[in-house]
């Protein structure tokens, strides 16, 4: 038999020489690192190299039983480092604005804090949120053999993703280079904790690949009326107003961006 029964239906080319493979039988991992004393295999010894006849120590059981317990060197995650190395820095630069300028800015929200949220891969680039004490962003970085550190501050850009048309600023940065930032808040006060914070921005970066949220208009008013009321805790009576109509996804999650100044970009 060719390949292994649990493991990528087969196809051995998707498994590195990093993976660390597991007996479907009896549980019992094979770590490259280590290699396999009991049959004299050398550490440093991928899975895919041992003898066609190895079996688990513990069990018997043929290469054709073991799974992908573990594998640092597939395709993702590999791509999941260099996107958690790039937000780093990310992250590290605003600290730095943080701690040098903004603590002591009277509009701040103390009870936040610098957090790097949902960043994926979207066309090799990494796209995610960047929340502070001071401004939500949606944060465009460059990719592999990109180089944008001669963005124009400033300079904006229509950029668009399934769930409708949104306006990016240019900006650099010191440690991070050149990115692309869509303000989604510029004032953090109604946040109540980092956790509330973080699931508005959890909710963004999942609504924004939603082709429904799609509309015609986006109604900034409602739009803002609509997140106030979200944000802010329960009113005694009599009720809030009720909008006209209610907001679609979309306008949710824009948060009438498109007449918001980004801020701390």
């Amino acid at each position: 038999m060719s390949g292994f029964e649990g493991s990528f239906l087969g196809a051995q080319d998707k498994i590195s020489a990093q993976a660390i493979m597991e007996c479907k039988i009896c549980w019992s991992p094979y770590d490259p690192a280590e290699g396999d004393d009991y049959r004299q295999v050398e550490p440093g010894t991928a899975f895919l190299d041992l003898p066609h006849d190895w079996s688990c120590p513990n069990c018997g059981a043929p290469k054709e039983q073991f799974m992908v317990l573990e594998d640092p060197g597939s395709d993702a995650a590999v791509e999941a480092a260099r996107i958690a190395g790039v937000t780093q820095r990310l992250v590290a630069d605003f600290r730095e604005i943080w701690h040098a300028k903004m603590r002591d800015v009277p509009m701040v929200n103390k009870l936040l804090s610098v957090e790097a949220v949902g960043f994926r891969a979207v066309e090799g680039r990494p796209l995610g949120v960047l929340l502070s004490p001071w401004f939500m962003n949606l944060v465009l970085l460059p990719g592999p053999g990109e180089d944008w550190s001669g963005l124009s501050a400033g300079a904006k850009e229509i950029l668009s993703f399934p769930s409708g048309d949104y306006e990016f600023i240019h900006n650099t940065r010191e440690m991070v280079g050149g990115y692309k930032a869509c303000s989604l808040f510029s004032m953090m006060g109604d946040f109540r904790s980092q956790a509330q914070a973080v699931e508005v921005a959890e909710a963004v970066m999942t609504e924004l690949f939603n082709a429904e949220n799609q509309a015609e208009t986006d109604r900034a008013a409602d739009i803002r009326v609509a997140r106030e009321a979200e944000l802010s805790p329960p009113e005694p009576e009599p009720a809030p107003p009720q909008l006209d109509a209610a907001p679609t996804r979309r306008a949710l999650i824009t948060a009438g961006i498109a007449d918001t100044p980004e801020a701390g970009a």
